[in-house]
């Protein structure tokens, strides 16, 4: 049993999850939930209790400078990049991580702020204890709003490669698979937390325009919109949720229906392979990341009135046809999967796409999904819906 909390009667506006849903879920918490809903509230609660003793975190806390000089710019470097036989240049070793790269702590220290700061807000939806709302609000505060640790709203210096200087917008993947998962926390927030005041939701929104500008402007973000693999994927995912955010639906619906010409179309073959991910020297990983996107970028469209799960391209592919190719590795491991995997065998990062697909009544995917292993922290889907 959990209290409903009364100044969070509204629905939340979120992004990938549906405010409507959240609801409903927080009502089935509070009357008679089922064990398997049980468990994931337990892992919730633990997590954002553990999120309470943690952070907060700020871009401002690396030792090191980026080129700008200024800590306040977020920094991190290519993680697939190694020194060549001279030291300089860099040589690229695809899939293969450079343990160099957690030498700044970017990149690590937004994972954790971004989690927490949703796994934070979810907890106080579902619970309606004040703690875990007012530490996410430190934490988003600590990260993005005040004026001596904030991040400024650009990812310039982010997976930059030592002796190059070239412009690269590869790095901006760091915030296209978070920050839309950060948008439902804030958004959850944004319904009625206790202590989360207009100035917060204004300051959030300014940065977040000012971020888009950027995202939308400079060269990285216009480098990173014409990648055609999942960096592409993930940036029409960053740039369409944080449209729908702050208000720019007009924006956002564009993008999302670019997405069938753009990736669809030139992504997913009839059989549901994408051979973009499958070149790669961890193609299972990326099947899976660019199936996940796919999906969240059409969960993004259903709050704007566009359906990609509807649509099949000209060769026949399909998102629902690229979740489907999977099923098969998904329930019976490597010996299932033809292309190489230099990586271990991870048969959970289906789990999701596979949730995805079967509410969107594919028959293959929901007879998939119990047969498919669920990752170490349990299935979190009943509460947490989104891809």
């Amino acid at each position: 049993m959990v209290a409903v909390p009364a100044d969070a009667a509204s629905t939340p506006r979120t992004v990938l999850m549906s405010g409507s849903r959240l609801v409903s879920i927080r009502q089935s918490l509070h009357h008679h939930p089922s064990s398997a809903l049980g468990a994931a509230y337990s892992r919730l609660k633990k997590d954002a209790d553990a999120a309470l003793k943690t952070g907060p975190w700020a871009v401002t806390d690396k030792s090191q400078k980026p080129p700008s000089g200024d800590r306040h710019d977020y920094y991190s470097q290519a993680p697939y990049w190694w020194p060549g036989p001279q030291g300089c240049p860099y040589v690229q070793r695809d899939g293969e991580r450079n343990p160099d790269v957690d030498k700044i702590s970017d990149h690590a220290e937004r994972d954790a702020a971004w989690t927490a700061i949703r796994d934070l807000a979810l907890a106080w939806f579902y619970t309606g204890n004040a703690k875990y709302a007012q530490r996410a609000e430190l934490d988003a505060r600590v990260w993005f709003l005040n004026r001596a640790t904030r991040m400024n709203p650009n990812m310039t210096f982010a997976q930059t490669i030592p002796c190059d200087t070239s412009v690269r917008g590869t790095g901006i993947i760091e915030a296209s698979e978070t920050l839309p998962q950060l948008l439902d926390g804030l958004a959850v927030l944004d319904s009625g937390a206790p202590g989360w005041t207009s100035a917060d939701r204004n300051g959030m929104r300014a940065w977040l325009t000012s971020f888009l500008g950027w995202l939308r402007n400079s060269p990285q973000g216009t480098d990173e919109t014409a990648a055609k693999n999942n960096h592409g994927t993930y940036k029409d995912l960053l740039d369409s949720s944080i449209a729908f955010y702050i208000g720019q639906t007009s924006l956002a619906k564009s993008i999302v229906n670019g997405a069938k010409a753009g990736r669809i179309d030139t992504q997913i073959e009839a059989d549901g392979r994408q051979p973009l991910e499958l070149a790669r020297t961890r193609s299972w990983h990326y099947s899976n990341f660019n199936a996940t996107a796919l999906c969240q970028l059409a969960a993004t469209g259903e709050r704007l009135g566009v359906d990609l799960w509807g649509y099949t391209n000209p060769k026949g592919g399909s998102i629902r046809k690229a979740v489907d190719f999977l099923i098969p590795a998904a329930e019976h491991g490597r010996s299932a999967w033809s292309t190489q995997e230099i990586d271990s065998f991870d048969q959970t990062l289906a789990k999701y796409p596979l949730h995805a697909a079967a509410e969107h009544k594919d028959s293959k995917a929901a007879a998939a999904v119990p047969k498919v292993p669920s990752p170490s922290g349990g299935d979190m889907w009943l509460l947490e819906p989104a891809c």
